[in-house]
């Protein structure tokens, strides 16, 4: 029977130690695409809530209109909207990792960036071009 050395009583560090821990633009990016998925989930129970009270007639449409157009629905759609392309674009970004292309440390930080401002314009492309086309 072999021996073994004894275990030390110091008590383990923890890993990553979150007090000495600095987010990087990777983890955080990493963290977003999976929070816009989940809102992205709860935004499609939204607007199936959504289409049910429009189809529901008359009075469920006026409700529905008024949820949507009130502020606080303006700003859930705006953050959904975001959620949407920031999702969309990560997973873009993550199809060319699985093709083998962009592991470089430069491009990886261009993509993220880019990631981050394309979804940042195509939201606001989106809501000036809704804004132009309904009256």
């Amino acid at each position: 029977m072999s021996q073994h050395p004894p275990i030390s009583q110091a008590p383990r560090p923890l890993s990553p130690n979150i007090q000495h821990y600095r987010p990087q633009l990777t983890s955080v990016l990493s963290i977003l695409h999976r929070l816009t998925g989940v809102l992205l989930a709860a935004a499609a129970i939204g607007l199936v809530l959504g289409l049910w009270a429009v189809a529901s007639g008359p009075s469920g449409y006026t409700i529905a209109r008024a949820a949507c157009t009130s502020p606080p629905g303006l700003a859930l759609l705006a953050i959904a909207t975001w959620a949407f392309f920031m999702h969309l674009c990560g997973g873009i970004r993550h199809l060319l990792w699985d093709a083998g292309r962009g592991f470089e440390l430069a491009a990886i930080y261009q993509g993220g960036w880019t990631i981050v401002g394309a979804s940042v314009l195509l939201s606001a492309l989106l809501w000036l071009a809704a804004w132009r086309l309904v009256p």
